[in-house]
């Protein structure tokens, strides 16, 4: 978010202290990392005059140089970097010997105290002792393996600061100032100066600085630049806004409710930092690939060691065991995800997709089954009124279409609005509707004139046996048209037909779904000539429709129950409790607290064709994985057994040099294959 907007300098600092402190998670110790950023510099500083003065797996390399002393220099500098650049790692291999499962930090913690104690046996009995022969050293490993794994950490933390930089272009749309309301006169102040419950005014065309609840005028607000949401959405009285959005015609007042962590904006930066601190199942794999190295490089050792025991002598025997021990050390494992989770995480921000779960990631593989609410994820959401007409002598057309704009004036429903659109282009007078409230598995009702009415649906109508006109209803939903009544002492009075427009991306959407052996299925409150039209042109074969919000849960628990794997997706707000029940929930063009509460994965626009992406993205993502895992212990499964002297029957021992020149290409390929990581526009 833009520290000088919107007073969010303290969030800011709040989640990078978030970050460092509290990052890697291992063995349920959650690691204290301090500052991670200022760790790897100073560390990585100490690091190079290590490996200009003294060998790398024995090898002295062309730009080593020494000098009378650099032997005392190297071991002071090595000492400093092992307890100073090493406590991370020794705070998570303490977590995880508590819990009894060795994995990342075990192994790291394992190499690093190796190469520095068999180091300074080597520095003592070489330059104190001066015993001969001399004894080979491996600060040089040593302090490569500490630089590298906090290079390794500090990357996945600016996964979250990278990821977030693409939401935080968010924060740009806030303006720089608003106009504050005093004593009935108002003045021009800096966003960081405006406080909670403050009244601010917004003019015709501007943007609204901070969220908040309409306390008098109306209003028509663009908030696409922050949900995505093409269509103007009406703000009168007591309707909340979202700062970010644009101001349509007219002047309103709100009063603030969210600046700081209370906002909008705010609350989207922390889904993406909460996202990367939920550790995917591919990221405990790689713990538990180290875990397996760490067993197999302590018996390799001390099998290798008893070996050249027996064959040569204690000195043979140690100085095998060591190095096997310190190739084991994962310079490429530690980065192998990491980096691919960095690159994905950047990508998935960049194209709208706030992964709120990183299970999710790892659910995609399994998901045989695309569960899809209609209105909002399908179709625009945007309805127009395309009929409507009175059934009761003493009522007119217009009549009803007065009555049921004044039930649907406090509504955000897509189809309220489409009601109060048309009733203002008729120039109807809007009527004052008093004690409105939902009825659940109907409408709503209301009093308008002192006479309850209630706007149901032909469902409704027809679990609690009231009349209505059977032709009427099915000509215009085989039209593809919605159709609301209006009930008074269980009669209906009349009805209003609304058409809503299908997203020009869904039918692509549709076909990619089937490409990937997705069955797509639709789900809808609508009625069913309605759903059978939209479902057609989708080219969907399986949908229902005359659903209650429990319907769409229900429905879920049924094809999980055979076995399958559901991905729900929905707006947010109704589907909530399908979102929350379903293998993934898919939370699209929302921003509501519902929607971040339940679904795994948020779309900030409303494009379907996002979730071809994201699925596209976790595919891709587990794949660059899994290829860094094999790369990353691919070398550790054919260097560890050549270190220890399996083929020297035949006259071959792993050369130094070569096994540390593997150990570096595996970590280079590691990085550009991670970096390959790519996803279609």
């Amino acid at each position: 978010m833009n520290h000088s907007k919107m007073d969010m300098n303290m969030d800011n600092e709040d989640m990078d202290m978030h970050m460092n402190h509290d990052m890697m998670n291992h063995g349920g110790h959650m690691m204290h990392m301090g500052n991670l950023k200022q760790k790897f510099w100073v560390s990585l500083i100490l690091m190079i005059p290590i490996i200009l003065m003294s060998p790398m797996m024995g090898i002295s390399l062309p730009f080593q140089f020494t000098f009378a002393g650099s032997d005392w220099v190297v071991a002071i500098l090595a000492t400093v970097l092992f307890f100073y650049g090493g406590k991370p790692f020794f705070s998570g291999a303490k977590g995880e010997w508590q819990q009894k499962k060795p994995a990342m930090m075990m192994l790291i913690t394992m190499g690093i105290s190796v190469s520095y104690i068999y180091s300074i046996y080597a520095f003592i009995s070489n330059d104190i002792l001066n015993i001969q022969p001399h004894k080979e050293s491996f600060f040089w490993e040593l302090s490569t393996l500490i630089v590298i794994m906090l290079l390794g950490h500090w990357i996945e933390m600016n996964a979250v600061g990278r990821a977030g930089s693409a939401v935080d272009a968010l924060g740009k749309l806030l303006p720089d100032k608003a106009h504050l309301v005093q004593e009935g006169q108002t003045k021009e102040v800096k966003l960081t100066e405006i406080k909670l419950d403050q009244i601010i005014q917004v003019r015709a065309g501007e943007k609204i600085p901070a969220d908040g609840v309409l306390t008098s005028g109306s209003t028509n607000v663009n908030e696409a630049m922050v949900t995505g949401e093409a269509q103007q959405v009406s703000k009168k009285v007591n309707d909340s806004v979202i700062g970010g959005s644009i101001n349509g015609e007219g002047t309103f007042e709100f009063k603030v409710t969210g600046t700081g962590k209370s906002g909008y904006l705010a609350q989207v930066q922390k889904l993406v930092a909460d996202a990367q601190q939920n550790k995917s199942r591919v990221e405990h794999m790689a713990d538990r690939v180290a875990g397996w190295l760490f067993y197999a490089a302590l018996v390799i050792g001390i099998v290798s060691f008893i070996t050249w025991l027996m064959i040569e002598n204690v000195s043979m025997g140690l100085s095998i065991a060591v190095t096997v021990l310190i190739i084991a050390c994962p310079h490429a494992l530690g980065l192998a995800i990491p980096l691919v989770t960095a690159r994905s995480t950047a990508l998935a921000a960049n194209h709208g997709l706030l992964i709120r779960n990183r299970d999710a990631m790892e659910a995609v593989k399994k998901v045989n089954y695309v569960l899809m609410d209609k209105t909002g994820t399908l179709t625009e959401g945007v309805f127009k009124v395309n009929h409507y007409e009175s059934y009761q002598s003493n009522y007119t057309g217009s009549r009803v279409l007065q009555l049921m704009a004044a039930l649907e004036s406090g509504s955000s429903h897509p189809m309220a609005l489409g009601i109060l659109n048309e009733a203002k282009r008729k120039k109807l007078e809007l009527l004052q509707a008093n004690n409105v409230q939902q009825i659940t598995g109907a409408g709503l009702q209301g009093t308008v004139d002192e006479i309850t009415y209630l706007i149901a649906s032909a469902t409704y109508l027809s679990e609690h046996g009231i009349a209505f006109d059977q032709s009427a209803f099915e000509k215009w939903a085989n039209a593809g048209n919605s159709i609301a009544y209006l009930v008074q002492n269980s009669h209906v009075i009349g009805m209003v037909a609304e058409g809503d427009q299908i997203k020009p991306s869904a039918k692509q959407a549709i076909d990619d779904f089937k490409r990937m052996k997705i069955v797509p299925v639709m789900l809808t409150g609508d009625n069913a000539q309605t759903a059978a039209v939209v479902a057609q042109k989708l080219g969907i074969k399986n949908f229902k429709a005359q659903l209650h919000p429990e319907d769409k849960q229900r429905i879920i628990s049924e094809y999980q129950e055979k076995g399958n794997h559901v991905m729900m997706v929905g707006d947010g707000v109704n589907d909530a409790p399908s979102l929350a029940k379903a293998d993934l929930g898919i939370a699209i063009g929302s921003g509501t607290d519902v929607a971040i509460d339940s679904a795994d994965v948020v779309l900030v626009k409303s494009d379907p064709m996002d979730i071809v992406s994201f699925i596209e993205l976790a595919k891709n993502t587990r794949r660059k994985m899994t290829q860094n895992l094999w790369w990353g212990a691919g070398y550790n499964l054919i260097a560890l057994p050549l270190a220890a002297g399996v083929l020297a029957p035949i006259g071959f021992m792993l050369d130094p040099m070569v096994g540390a020149i593997v150990m570096s290409l595996s970590t280079i390929v590691v990085a550009i294959n991670a970096m390959t990581l790519k996803l279609k526009n």
